[in-house]
């Protein structure tokens, strides 16, 4: 197959996107249900226990969506029926304060920005791929405004501790300091530290809002994630005050049961101060604002003004998005921070993971080469050799191993196990077959070919039936039911009737550009040379007539008429003045009359057969119309940007869907449907889309329109977080003067 390919870095990580979605395709899905009281205070207390068994919890159970063993004897699992049944039993009854308990907790912040850590915030609070934020960290750092973004270290310079200390004491007073400078310790495996940390650039940082009009919207919102993350690292610790309250309640038949309510507030916000309204990765699994308890005392009765019950179901396990592949990665020692964004970037550009939203998920054609390469190169998809070798290379580039003898070890092996010269030794006795083939039953086969996966039914005495399988159904949605289905739908071909023309049977069915006619040539054994091969097919060999299904036709309900109609095209209406003949036809782009070398695009598919030479000459007698017609609606809205606030919506263009925003076009990519389009990921296609235009300058007509218009101010938007502007500074910054692309992209 073109363009596959094997990796010392992508391959493990495609193999770590295949083990996540064969959890999946494992995953069997559990339902439990739990209670709540509503309570007159303001504040809800959740069911702990029942006559001394606690409630079944998210935590009580395992990554295959089963109960855990240890589990299983000490809880209690509510159905509809029992939650439903105990709300009605709780009804009349109040709470009473069986015990209070207080905790003071102490969150420290976290290190400055590595070069995954940064992709890993950016990917979650931007919604930014790791290639997309590399991109802008590049321009940031070209500019200057911050330090080398490739980069393991968390270490920042005495400069830059210095700065941000005085940033802090500056912004939020000398007490959310931290009293001595701190250091950390990266926890990278095989971590290269020859860089520090990413930081603002300079002995003083400047503010994100000092900045604001010198960067467009997106170097905006990293560099204000940088500056935040920066300064916090070098601010006191916060302090929280968690409330734990259990209360009594007795059911009507005299069952004990036992409520939980949690509260906490924050009584010092040391470096939390920094990051406004950003929510902090240690906050995300609490309340990540005050939630105060009102003052209580033991055996006091809360009035209850209502029982609810609600279910839920376990989920499967999430897939790797680029920041948490990035994450895991890391954890594993595999990879380096320049290498992150391109590894992502090559396995989908190989084919073997797409995004849906934010996640990536591996395609049929990721677990065949998966399948090939635990099979026969286990070691080399193994995480511990891959990590180890990143940390012999590390050697060679140190000089304290050569690399002579790596490869040699490499190669022929060591220490008893085996090189690649005796693991590639038996490739010829692979079976190819095999290795693209994935048993869903005894009967029904996903094969993985040329054009893409389809499915094969081998049902005895009778004839093999494909099916293929949509591109957007992901591995995990490949049931045994879906698959019968795709099988025994009336796509895969229908008998028509037979073309008088040329005495040809004419059938419907669906390609992978959609569904379309086509007449079936009689099979003709093929010649063969001398040597027993196939002879090419000759040029004017006979071919079979096609056309696409309008759009109003589906395969289900297209008829012979229909077929002949379509069959028909293109058809020559007569001639113009010139001589030329006037022909109309179906185009990718829908209908057109075509004279020539001047064609005119129709309004409706209907025109094809009902438009006459008049009606064609009639159009041709006015001028040329360059501008589109009446703008097609949009197929779907996403909602709102929330940095500038400008509506997101989804078009059908000439080229396919795109999202846009009113200023920026982005294609949607592979996997991408209108249906399951978000607002993030929209978002991530047009930062994208920035990005790229930042680097390699707009589209040539829109450079045309900009270089014809008055320059105007900046391009910039407030961030996805509040801006920090210094109290009482009204100093304007200075606009630096940019070149090249990233000066057409200011203008």
């Amino acid at each position: 197959m073109p363009r596959i390919s094997a990796g010392r870095v992508q391959s493990v990580a495609t193999r770590l996107i295949v083990e996540k979605e064969r959890e999946r395709m494992a995953f069997i899905s559990s339902a439990w249900w739990d209670l709540a009281a509503v309570t007159a205070l303001g504040f809800n207390a959740r069911l702990l226990e029942v006559e001394g068994k606690r409630v079944a919890a998210t935590s009580d159970f395992g990554a295959d969506g089963a109960v855990k063993e240890k589990s299983l004897a000490n809880i209690l699992l509510l159905d509809e029926a029992g939650a439903r049944g105990l709300v009605e039993s709780l009804k009349s009854s109040a709470l009473t304060v069986k015990s209070m308990e207080e905790s003071p907790r102490t969150e420290r912040p976290k290190p400055p920005f590595t070069t995954s850590t940064m992709q890993q915030d950016a990917g979650s609070r931007l919604g930014w791929g790791a290639q997309i934020t590399m991109r802008i960290a590049q321009r940031l750092y070209e500019n200057g405004y911050i330090t080398y973004m490739r980069t393991d270290s968390v270490n920042l310079s005495a400069q830059a501790i210095d700065a941000a200390r005085k940033a802090a004491k500056s912004l939020y007073g000398a007490d959310h300091v931290a009293d001595a400078p701190r250091t950390y310790l990266g926890k990278t495996k095989n971590a290269q530290e020859a860089h520090e940390a990413i930081r603002p650039a300079g002995e003083t940082f400047k503010t994100p809002g000092e900045l604001a009009p010198e960067l467009s919207r997106d170097e905006f919102a990293l560099y204000d994630l940088i500056w935040k993350r920066t300064v916090a690292s070098q601010m006191a610790d916060a302090k929280k005050m968690q409330m734990r309250v259990d209360f009594d309640a007795q059911t009507n038949d005299g069952k004990a049961t036992i409520f939980r309510a949690n509260g906490s507030v924050i009584t010092f916000p040391g470096f939390l101060a920094a990051y406004d309204d950003i929510v902090t990765e240690d906050s995300k699994d609490e309340e990540t604002e005050d939630k105060r308890l009102p003052a209580m005392t033991l055996g006091q009765s809360v009035k209850v003004n209502e029982y609810t019950c609600e279910g839920h179901e376990t989920k499967p396990p999430a897939r790797y998005t680029e920041p948490t592949l990035v994450k895991k990665l890391e954890e594993l020692g595999i990879g380096r921070p320049s290498t992150f964004a391109s590894i992502i970037q090559t396995i989908q550009d190989r084919g073997y993971v797409y995004k849906r939203g934010r996640a990536l998920v591996p395609t049929f054609l990721a677990f065949s080469v998966t399948g090939l390469l635990e099979t026969h190169f286990t070691k080399l998809v193994d995480y511990e050799f891959t990590a180890s070798m990143e940390e012999d290379l590390d050697k060679i580039a140190s000089g304290e191993a050569g690399r002579v003898d790596w490869l040699r070890d490499f190669f022929y092996g060591v220490d008893g196990q085996p090189g690649l010269n005796e693991l590639s030794a038996d490739l010829g006795v692979i079976d190819a077959r095999a290795t693209n083939t994935m048993n869903l039953s005894e009967t029904i086969e996903i094969r993985v070919g040329r054009y893409g996966a389809y499915l094969q039914q081998n049902l005895p005495d009778e004839e093999r039936k494909l099916a293929n399988i949509p591109e957007s159904l992901a591995p995990d949605e490949l049931t045994l039911a879906k698959a019968i289905e795709l099988l025994e739908a009336p796509s895969g071909e229908r008998e028509l009737g037979i073309d008088p023309a040329t005495n040809l049977p004419i059938i419907a069915k669906s390609g992978r550009f959609g569904p379309y006619i086509t007449e079936v040539l009689p099979v003709v054994e093929p010649e063969l040379t001398a040597s027993g091969k196939k002879k090419r097919k000759k040029a004017d060999a006979p071919k079979a007539k096609t056309a696409s299904l309008l759009s109003t036709m589906t395969l289900d309900t297209v008829t012979y008429e229909d077929a002949l109609r379509l069959l028909s095209l293109p058809r020559t209406l007569g001639t113009n003045s010139s001589g030329d003949d006037i022909t109309i036809q179906n185009g990718r782009y829908g209908p057109y009359l075509k004279a020539g070398l001047d064609s005119r695009t129709l309004t409706s598919e209907d025109q094809l057969f009902t438009l006459t030479l008049d009606e064609a000459l009639e159009i041709y007698s006015k001028p040329k119309e360059r501008r589109r017609g009446v703008a097609k609606p949009p197929i779907k809205e996403l909602g709102v940007d929330p940095t500038t606030e400008k509506p997101l919506i989804i078009k059908d263009g000439r080229f396919g869907m795109y999202v846009t925003d009113g200023e920026t076009n982005a294609t949607l990519r592979r996997g991408d449907t209108a249906e399951g389009m978000t607002l993030e990921r929209g978002l991530e296609l047009l930062a994208g889309r920035r990005a790229w235009e930042a680097e390699n300058g707009p589209s040539p007509k829109k450079a045309r329109k900009k270089a014809a218009a008055k320059p105007r101010k900046s391009d910039t938007a407030p961030t996805l977080t509040k801006n920090v502007v210094k109290k009482g500074t009204a100093k304007k910054s200075a606009k630096k003067t940019a070149t090249g692309k990233a000066k057409k992209k200011a203008e």
